[in-house]
């Protein structure tokens, strides 16, 4: 993951950090359970294939020390956080029996988190977890265990097969642990994948070592230095993730403080904005936006008014037809309220390109720039689009809601002219289970006489 990770990655790195902190649910203490009870077995078949016999302790001991400080120099994820365990691992594989690794391995992630649980930091129902993360160590002690050979005598060959052995276990435990657990998708997960490459690097230093401790039992304490300049790194790589993420959350909360200041200024401007909200979110999801054009098309949705604050109050709440100079000053309201947007800073200043081109039309004939076409922005012409529906179907000072089928038609008629003819089909097609308004509730012209073609997304006070 970069340092601009996409919004998803956000998301999810959010969710990760919040539940350290917080108690274990019900389908996580499931999940964890069955990974731990899998983890059982998969040592109880090495032990049957590879018992443990005699060894030296102190080098195994050295090793473990090592290794549960490796443990504490966490670099998150999107999904977790990987730890630098590859240095120490390897040395412990060449120091201890194979079918007591990994047994070692989770005592290792247990004792290193005991100081953070005493100081409260880490929940108790989350202390299994820990256990499950030696899952990586099952895969080469397999490989090495079935094959019979001593890692200090296996060739090179054995040795990257029980690497490869070691990221394909790790990979489907933390897959199937993180299925269970978590509202994570296959692509979130494939996009992690990337810390295995920093295992592979580290195996080759943590292989010299292991080589090192037959002459040199103390060999291991060599790697410390490195691990701690390995913590600064992480350190301040969560100090940026940490200010990303509390930046990205002002943002939103600007953007929610701005929504309220709307509904203050102007009630039925307030409420009109949130009923374009919720429709123009749920026909981003029907469209099948990324989640960046989502989150743009959302808050663009609840500010696209927000201009109108800088419009005399005089010009907004008129009654009657507004004249040319007025109307002048109200088509400035897309101008302002990019000003205000652009003010704001970081992904406002795209939500503030989406409330200038609101009320641009498919044909080139809106305001402020004169756009047509795809020009102009998808979101823009989305919102444009649930503007005019909600119009037709709320009521207005100066006529009722119009019913479903007069709306679907205006709405049609709108279509290449006003509107983008693909947004409509599909805001048509969502709005199709709606149920059509009372005939009763519909103010028909003089005489029974249908009523005149509205242009309800730019006709005061709609606009």
């Amino acid at each position: 993951m970069s340092f601009d990770p996409s919004l998803t990655e956000q998301e999810l790195l959010e969710d990760t950090l919040r539940r350290v902190a917080t108690p274990m649910h019900r389908r996580e203490a499931v999940a964890t359970v069955l990974s731990i009870a899998g983890l059982a077995v998969s040592v109880t078949v090495l032990w049957s294939i590879a018992p443990p016999h005699a060894f030296a302790l102190a080098p195994a001991l050295i090793c473990l020390f090592v290794l549960a400080l490796s443990t504490t120099i966490p670099f998150d994820t999107p999904l977790g956080y990987t730890v630098p365990t590859q240095l120490a691992f390897v040395p412990l594989l060449f120091a201890m029996p194979l079918a007591l690794v990994p047994i070692g391995v989770a005592a290792a992630f247990l004792l290193a988190r005991l100081p953070t649980f005493v100081r409260g930091g880490i929940r108790p129902s989350r202390l299994p977890i820990q256990v499950s993360n030696a899952w990586f160590s099952v895969g080469p002690v397999a490989v090495l265990a079935i094959a019979h050979v001593e890692p200090g005598h296996a060739g090179p060959a054995l040795l990257v097969a029980a690497l490869a052995a070691q990221f394909v276990v790790d990979c489907a435990a933390s897959s199937a642990l993180i299925v269970g657990t978590r509202e994570a998708g296959f692509s979130s997960l494939f996009s992690s994948t990337w810390v295995y490459g920093i295992d592979a690097g580290l195996s080759g230093l943590g292989l010299v070592i292991a080589k090192q401790m037959h002459e040199t039992p103390l060999a291991p304490l060599a790697l410390i230095p490195l691990l701690g300049l390995l913590a600064v790194f992480a350190h301040e790589r969560r100090r940026r993730l940490e200010s990303m993420l509390e930046l990205s959350s002002a943002y939103r909360g600007t953007a929610l403080v701005l929504g309220d200041v709307i509904e203050a200024d102007d009630g039925y401007t307030g409420e009109h904005c949130k009923s374009v909200v919720s429709l123009a979110v749920e026909l981003a999801a029907h469209l099948r936006l990324s989640p960046e054009c989502q989150r743009n098309l959302e808050f663009a949705a609840l500010l696209h008014d927000v201009g109108k604050i800088a419009i005399p109050k005089e010009i907004i709440n008129k009654p009657g037809k507004l004249d040319p100079h007025e109307w002048r000053i109200i088509k400035t309201h897309t101008l302002e309220g990019q000003k205000m947007l652009d003010r704001v800073g970081g992904f406002m200043r795209e939500v503030g390109k989406i409330v200038r081109s609101h009320h641009e039309r498919w044909d080139g004939a809106g305001y402020p720039d004169g756009l047509a076409g795809e020009a102009i922005p998808l979101e823009a012409r989305i919102i444009s689009c649930c503007d005019t529906w909600n119009a037709m179907r709320t009521d207005r000072p100066y006529r009722s809601a119009l019913a479903h089928d007069v709306a679907v038609a205006e709405l049609t008629g709108s279509a290449g002219t006003q509107l983008d003819p693909n947004i409509v089909a599909a805001l048509i097609e969502l709005v199709a289970s709606e149920v059509p308004a009372p005939a009763e509730e519909i103010t028909p012209g003089a005489g029974g006489a249908p009523q005149p073609r509205l242009e309800f997304g730019y006709a005061h006070p709609a606009c």
